[in-house]
């Protein structure tokens, strides 16, 4: 416990202006055991302990962990009130601040209100219809390649498709051949993940974050020297071309550290929650092998499934609107795995919620998995049942009880991209192999759920 004390994960600055326990006496909760609080609690099984405070407290309660009073908003219309944020109250920049400032600062996830309007339609040419119909002619050859090889047998799927998904990146985002150069990147990658949510905040030797600041400094030469190459050569096709060469309303170009920062951003969000996302999916699949072959059915009827060749047909550009199963699936499976299954923000100025005045500088949260399973909002909860997205379906519920990709200003730029990914995943995987789960994963559920086990399945042949 004095270990973790010593190297309190919220900075210093971070805590400014932070209520005072008597401030916040007035909202029921619980501070937990003395240094650490509920931390180990919410680590162990946040969604048990989530569940345990709602029904002891209601949907309004504050809790103690790492390092500060947190205080969860629970609920559909908590959902819209921070994430739409009508009155601009909810900084995003110092809700996730503390977890992600020194591996990732200055990401578009970091930035609030003008800042974050402006960073975000300057970086928004990379997902127009012509850098997305390039990477979907990207995404299907790499894709393909790599599921071929994986061949029928068992199999760990959430490694596979993590090692997938960054030489997708390294094809996709960067533009460069996969190799030496891509594995360096890769690693370096990788190295900012694991540190950014390292119990050890400050980059001593041997330690974690020492091997994701040196990831980053490693990771910001490398981009830098690219934007400047080519903004110089005219840029590309690929995703960090369109953000080197991505210009402001008044056609002013974007800073090149800045540039540097949202693609080492960018990098961590889509990687990190593509994988599990797609994980999720494949597990879901598995248990249900009715709706594996619904699916696979379409994507046939849409592609033509396998080739004379004895390969699976790529999925056009054109054609991705057209796997509305695929995407009802999708939808589902981010519904019962949401990939950031809780969101931080900082209030403002003060306001209500649920009867309770909040004081400004609350560090507060909102819970999307928890959302994601009530009774309320999904005939069946715990069930697998993509007919929760049928269009009326969607139009009879609250709008903010499915929020995977946030909401409001701060809607995952990426959104789209990562439907187009899983879908042309879905379209090389499944007219090739059916897909039977060996054993029932136990999954981590924070802070990017993943199965301890892998995922252990077999790929079937056709």
């Amino acid at each position: 416990m004095a270990t973790l004390a010593a190297h309190n994960p919220i900075p210093a600055h971070w805590s400014e202006g932070n209520p005072t326990e008597e401030e916040l006496a007035h909202i029921p909760g619980e501070g937990g055991w003395p240094v650490v609080g509920n931390t180990f609690k919410m680590l162990k099984d946040p969604h048990a302990f989530a569940q345990h405070m709602v029904e002891t407290y209601g949907r309004v309660y504050k809790s103690k962990a790492f390092g500060g009073w947190n205080i969860a908003l629970i609920g559909a219309d908590a959902n819209e009130l921070v994430l739409f944020d009508r009155e601009k109250n909810f900084s995003s920049e110092q809700g996730w601040g503390p977890i992600l400032d020194q591996l990732f600062p200055r990401g578009l996830m970091l930035l609030d209100f003008d800042h974050h309007r402006a960073d975000r339609r300057a970086l928004s040419i990379a997902f127009k219809p012509g850098p997305m119909r390039h990477y979907s002619g990207s995404l299907n050859r790499g894709i393909a390649r790599k599921v071929e090889e994986w061949g029928a047998g068992r199999m760990e799927f959430y490694p596979a498709i993590k090692t997938l998904t960054l030489d997708l990146a390294a094809d996709s985002f960067i533009g460069i051949e996969w190799g030496p150069e891509a594995d360096r990147i890769n690693t370096a990658f990788i190295d900012m993940v694991q540190a950014s949510v390292a119990p050890v905040r400050r980059p001593l030797p041997f330690t974690q974050m020492k091997r994701g600041t040196d990831g980053r400094a490693f990771l910001v030469d490398f981009f830098t020297q690219e934007t400047h190459r080519r903004r110089a050569e005219g840029g590309g096709q690929d995703m960090f071309s369109q953000f080197a060469t991505a210009e402001y309303e008044d056609g002013s170009l974007m800073p090149v550290d800045e540039v540097v920062d949202h693609m080492n951003f960018l990098m961590m969000a889509a990687h990190d929650t593509i994988t599990s996302s797609a994980t999720s999916l494949i597990w879901q699949l598995a248990k249900n092998p009715d709706w594996q072959e619904k699916l696979r059915q379409e994507i046939e009827s849409v592609t033509g499934g396998i080739g004379p060749d004895g390969r699976a047909r790529d999925l056009a550009y054109e054609d991705m609107g057209r796997l509305e199963l695929v995407e009802m699936a999708f939808k589902e499976a981010l519904r019962i795995m949401p990939p950031v299954p809780s969101t931080p923000r900082r209030a403002l100025r003060e306001f209500e919620f649920g009867g309770y005045r909040i004081p400004a500088g609350s560090h507060v949260g909102i819970n999307a998995n928890y959302v994601h399973h009530e009774e309320e909002h999904w005939s069946d909860p715990y069930g697998f049942d993509p007919n929760h997205f049928t269009s009326e379906a969607v139009k009879a519920r609250h709008k903010y009880a499915w929020v995977p990709f946030g909401g409001g200003a701060h809607m995952c730029l990426g959104l789209h991209f990562a439907y187009m990914q899983i879908k042309i995943l879905m379209a090389q995987l499944l007219p090739r192999y059916r897909i039977a789960l060996d054993q029932e994963p136990d999954w981590q559920a924070w802070p990017i759920p993943k199965p301890k086990d892998g995922l252990k399945i077999t790929l079937e042949r056709i």
